[in-house]
């Protein structure tokens, strides 16, 4: 599957970039209301620090938490609150919002302000101004940038990677901030690695991406610490831990996190967010997404608010291409399938994808001891054993298989000729213990 560097296990869908990988990107004009969600991140929820009828500014921080890992959030347009409600995530849980009437004056917070030259910021200056721009991972798990940049004292950092990977399918929003804006990428970079207090950073992108290799080395070519590093075309590839044994070829241990080996991992739509908020002042309110699939008219890549709600992004796709059998928020592989185009984008939003063919729905089957799950897994489980010990009931066993150290990738379910819903079982699984352990500590 081309040359590059790579990591043991993975599958090989079909990738659809084709629908948009040569379309720029476009900005989508601000919404007549958005829906800011005070939960758009790992860890603990925001609360709310304006009321119904306050009177808003774009880039206002209007929700923010004292808990250790979280990530304030901001009002991505001028306007009044309608209201401070409940509001269904992408995920399928409620949490509170904030609902902004747009007035259309786009006034800008009169607290935003360029931070200055970079080689002026110290290290801590840079995370706090991270911290405070609501700066979370854009690649979709959305842990706040802050804390991955705020390692304890034992865990030594040296190495800085970037993840360029992209290697869910129909997704190209990744790819086009790589050639439409490298040097914000690279400037990014350079701030991470600043406040990381390192000199060594590795961009790894997939090698079915030529011109924003190019771009990127391009980009990088007068800065001796950041490297570009072409991968082989698989998936998972972007996921954390195989990321850093194809770039590396260090393998990240069973229970551990890169920060564990002295890496830190972030997206290319976090590090050019990062040069965006430091070098304007703006916070994260807004990001490019993807808008693709058949059952879109007009697939494209998007820079669109925080708060749009699906039905207003799709829109801007001029609307459904014949009756959609199922909207995917984020990639086909790890995305979460809505029932409610109300549903706003958020921080971690890396695209709408769009089907109106199915496959017919295959009963399962027994399982045939093929093998085949194992092989992909690139976790180094075996999926169909913690599958059944979980559908058993025994979670003390699935645990000992490694039920929690799965990436929930979905490779085992993509490869099954059973058709078997593994990934289904193991994330019914995986919630079945933290019910319990939530149960216990209550």
């Amino acid at each position: 599957m081309g040359k590059g560097k790579t990591f043991k296990g993975g599958i090989h869908p079909p990738g659809h970039k084709e629908l948009t990988n040569s379309k720029s990107i476009r900005r989508m004009s601000p919404p007549e209301e958005v829906v800011v969600l005070m939960q758009q991140h790992i860890g603990a929820a925001c609360q709310p620090l304006v009321k119904r009828r306050d009177v808003v500014n774009k880039g206002q921080k209007i929700g923010d938490s004292d808990g250790a890992i979280s990530a304030p959030v901001h009002a991505s347009v001028s306007g009044v609150v309608k209201a401070v409600e409940s509001w269904v995530h992408p995920n399928g849980y409620k949490v509170q919002a904030v609902v902004i009437e747009n007035d259309g004056e786009e006034r800008l917070d009169p607290d935003i302000v360029p931070a200055g030259d970079l080689e002026s910021l110290d290290k801590g200056t840079i995370v706090d101004l991270i911290r405070e721009a609501g700066i979370v991972g854009l690649g979709g798990a959305a842990f706040p940038t802050h804390v991955k940049l705020s390692p304890p004292p034992h865990k030594k950092i040296h190495t800085l990677i970037i993840n360029g990977c992209e290697c869910e399918p129909y997704l190209t929003c990744d790819h086009r901030v790589m050639v439409e804006q490298p040097e914000k990428v690279v400037y990014g970079t350079r701030a991470l690695l600043r406040a990381l207090g390192i000199n060594k950073a590795f961009i790894g992108i997939e090698a079915n991406k030529p011109d924003a290799i190019t771009a990127m080395e391009k980009a990088t070519a007068p800065y001796a610490d950041i490297q570009v590093v072409p991968l082989q075309i698989k998936y998972p590839q972007g996921a954390e831990k195989q990321l850093v044994t194809a770039i590396t070829g260090q393998v990240v241990p069973e229970g551990c996190l890169p920060m564990d080996c002295g890496i830190v991992v972030n997206n290319v739509g976090t590090a050019a967010a990062v040069a965006a908020s430091l070098k304007t002042g703006m916070p994260l309110i807004e990001r490019v997404i993807t808008v693709s699939g058949e059952g879109v008219k007009e697939p494209q890549n998007l820079l669109v608010p925080v708060g749009a709600k699906l039905s207003d992004v799709l829109q801007v796709s001029q609307g459904f291409n014949g009756t959609p059998r199922k909207v995917i928020m984020g990639g086909p592989m790890t995305g979460v399938t809505q029932f409610d185009l109300s549903v706003p984008v958020v921080k971690g939003t890396p695209g709408i994808v769009v089907f109106n063919d199915l496959k017919t729905a295959t009963k399962p089957e027994a399982c045939i001891r093929c093998g085949r799950c194992v092989d992909a897994c690139p976790a180094f489980l075996v999926p169909v054993n913690i599958v059944q010990y979980v559908d058993g009931g025994q979670l003390d066993a699935a645990v000992e298989w490694g039920l929690l150290n799965c990436i929930e990738c979905g490779s085992c379910s993509y490869v099954c000729p059973a058709n078997r819903f593994l990934v289904q079982s193991i994330l019914l699984g995986k919630q079945e213990v933290q019910a319990a352990r939530n149960k216990q500590t209550s």
